[in-house]
Formats: structure tokens, C-alpha cells, sequence
């Protein structure tokens, strides 16, 4: 990982002296695990992942990873955002969670791992702990995981997406900065398409000669008439 003392200078440049503005949300880091493949800021993006909704300056937005094959399956995400770390640095932040995870959902917020966090770690093997590592200020960062089970007609589709507005509903996670007094919300959502079978030549044949029978049964009926 980066020096984020570096980071806090970068993000210095975009502040404007006296002037009211919005909070300065920027991304510091990110992994994805896939089933067993970590994929960071230096790795090309595999087909699988739709990143044309997200962000990675900022980190908001809408990222998609599409996965298939028969058996089980993780995939989770790590965020680590920084919210006006030019203005308060970077260690005054909280988290929290909002509703109950869904099946098969994990998720962690804790320290990135420059001094005590294990989120990191965490991701690497696809073991979020379900836990608020922190409960005070501190340097926050995010994750969310899914583990599934797909057939041969399956295909999952998985949503991540961080967010100024707070979802409706559902499961999310909060970072905020209590002194800036700006929030950003982390949501996921999994969604298992399943295909039609194509049925086997010797079904559709079946099929074809009950209905060749059908019409010949009715043409036989209407012809009594």
C-alpha cells in the first residue's frame, strides 16, 4: 500500500483556500478478490469486471463483476476512501452498518491495515469477519464479499456501488467524517440469472409429433362434421 501522508498532500492541491465547497472524497486504494484472484490499482481490469459506472479518482460509482461456472464461488470488493483528508487527514473517520446482510453477503469495516487492521488480510483469503474493527475515529475502509453456488445454467451478476446518497433500503455500509460532516454509502447486490435449457433433439422430436398428431386428430374431427 501507499503512503497516505503522500496522499494527503496530493489531495491538498484541490483545496481552494476560503472558499465554501463539498467535501473532497477520494479513493486511496481497492482489491478485488475472485474466487482466489487478487486484482489491485495495477492489474488490468478482467472482462468479467464492468467499470464504465465507476469512478477510481473519487470512488463513487458503479462497479459489476459477471461470473459463471458450476460449483462455489467468492467475490469481494475493498474500498479505502478518504473523505477531506487535506482538510482533518485521514484517521477522524467512523463506520457503521445499516439493516442485516443478506445470504451469503460478508462484509468488514476496519483500519486498511498500516497498523492494526486485518480487512486486508482478510480479503486476500475471502474472509470478512461481519465486524466493525474500530468503533472510534480512525482511518476507515470498507469491504463487501458474496459466496454462491452456481449450476451450469447459472450466471451471477455482482453489484458494488458507493454512493453520497444513502440507499432506500437494504444492506450498506457508512463511511463518515464527522468534522466535514460527509458521508459515502457502500451497497452490493448479488442477482443469480439462470438460463432455459435448450431442449435435446430427441425431445424437440417428441414434442413435433404430438403436435403433427394434434392437427391431424382435429382435421379428422372436423371432417365427421
Amino acid at each position: 500500500m501507499k503512503s497516505k501522508i503522500l496522499a494527503s498532500f496530493t489531495l491538498a492541491m484541490f483545496v481552494v483556500s476560503g472558499a465554501a465547497q463539498s467535501a473532497v472524497i477520494g479513493l486511496f486504494d481497492w482489491a478485488l478478490n475472485i474466487d482466489g484472484v487478487i486484482i489491485t490499482s495495477a492489474d488490468p481490469l478482467p472482462s468479467s469486471v464492468n467499470a464504465t459506472g465507476f469512478d477510481f479518482t473519487t470512488g463513487l460509482g458503479n462497479l459489476s463483476v459477471t461470473h459463471g461456472g458450476v460449483g462455489t464461488h467468492t467475490v469481494d470488493l475493498f474500498v479505502d476512501h478518504e473523505i477531506d483528508s487535506a482538510v482533518n487527514l485521514f484517521y477522524n473517520e467512523v463506520g457503521s452498518i445499516t439493516s442485516a446482510p443478506a445470504a451469503g453477503q460478508t462484509w468488514e469495516i476496519d483500519e486498511p491495515g498500516f497498523l492494526f487492521g486485518d480487512i486486508y488480510d482478510n480479503l486476500l483469503v475471502s474472509s470478512l469477519d461481519n465486524s466493525i474493527g474500530e468503533i472510534g475515529p480512525e482511518d476507515v475502509s470498507m469491504a463487501i464479499g458474496w459466496d454462491f453456488s452456481l449450476t451450469s445454467l447459472d450466471t451471477a451478476v455482482l453489484d458494488f456501488s458507493v454512493s453520497e446518497i444513502m440507499p432506500v433500503s437494504g444492506f450498506f455500509l457508512t463511511q463518515g467524517d464527522p468534522d466535514s460532516q460527509a458521508d459515502i454509502y457502500f451497497a452490493s447486490n448479488l442477482d443469480v440469472r439462470t438460463a432455459n435449457p435448450i431442449p435435446e433433439p430427441a425431445t424437440l422430436l417428441l414434442v413435433g409429433l404430438g403436435l403433427l398428431g394434434l392437427r391431424a386428430a382435429r382435421r379428422n374431427a372436423r371432417s365427421n362434421y
